[in-house]
């Protein structure tokens, strides 16, 4: 497993596990993040990753996208 700042933008990978405290993962999941969805990373800027999940583009901060593995 890696954390989802490691994937190239393009790319659609599926997340293995979110790592936090609960109101961490619970917010996550309430942005769409959960374990066996899929994720494609839009882009990348300084770090900070545009994600499409489901039918919605998220923008996260680094601290957040990495506790987003793959």
């Amino acid at each position: 497993m890696m954390p989802i700042t490691m994937t190239r933008p393009g790319e659609t990978v599926t997340i293995r596990k979110i790592t936090g405290k609960d109101e961490v993962r619970r917010h996550l999941a309430e942005l769409g993040f959960v374990v066996d969805s899929d994720v494609t990373v839009i882009s990348e800027i300084a770090g900070n990753l545009i994600l499409q999940v489901k039918n919605s583009r998220i923008a996260l901060d680094k601290t957040m996208a990495n506790r987003i593995l793959v």
